[in-house]
């Protein structure tokens, strides 16, 4: 009767039950917990992964190795941060490893730009009251742009950044996914944001060449 029931159980659980029944199930072979990680979480973690990767292309590939680690490592989760949390670090990580191979093996890393001295004034460790990137506009051509300039912000940056604004996620759950001090995160945040309005602008700016020699411009 348990085994007919379990997917009604799961949808009226707190989050906290969620991840104590996803987790236990997981650990047990469960086949109902399989099907409602990847129902929760597959889609959720496949954005995530490709607006960390340079190549998108590369995704599918980084959240197969992503749940294959959750398989293989949900033994090992002790509860010391939510199930999520966890699973988003896991997901960060490998990220990270598909980076660090396509620099290696293909050569096409993103140059990113030096951080000069890291000397961090007061407003470093401020939030950003301003609207993010991503609260520009809702059209679709325009978020494109961003999506293609977000490419362009480092790496460690773009990771807070993809965390915070797209994912929502908050800055205390975002130290502990990337394993960082809060002013980091908020220091990172803010940075990135700075570095993505910068290369918008860029975009915005090529985008419309014509605008720039009045002789091709129509009469109005």
């Amino acid at each position: 009767m348990a085994d007919t029931t379990v997917g009604y159980q799961f949808e009226a659980l707190s989050r906290h039950e969620e991840d104590h029944w996803l987790v236990e199930g997981l650990r047990s072979g469960e086949e109902t917990a399989y099907e409602a990680l990847l129902t929760r979480y597959e889609q959720p973690i496949y954005n995530l992964i490709s607006r960390l990767v340079d190549e998108p292309a590369d995704a599918a590939d980084v959240l197969q190795d992503v749940f294959i680690k959750v398989f293989r490592k949900v033994g090992s989760f002790r509860g010391e941060s939510s199930f999520k949390t966890w699973l988003y670090r896991i997901a960060v990580n490998e990220a990270r490893n598909q980076r660090r191979w396509f620099t290696r093996h293909r050569g096409k890393e993103v140059g990113l730009d030096p951080l000069p001295g890291e000397s961090q004034g007061f407003q470093d460790w401020l939030e950003d009251s301003g609207p993010s990137p991503f609260d520009i506009t809702l059209d679709h051509e325009t978020h494109g742009l961003i999506e293609e300039a977000l490419k362009a912000v480092s790496p460690s940056f773009r990771a807070a950044l993809v965390l915070r604004d797209v994912e929502g996620q908050s800055y205390e759950e975002i130290a502990e996914i990337l394993s960082i001090s809060l002013g980091t995160v908020k220091s990172r945040i803010m940075r990135g944001r700075e570095a993505l309005r910068r290369s918008l602008t860029e975009k915005l700016g090529a985008k419309a060449p014509a605008l720039r020699r009045p002789a091709v411009v129509p009469a109005l």
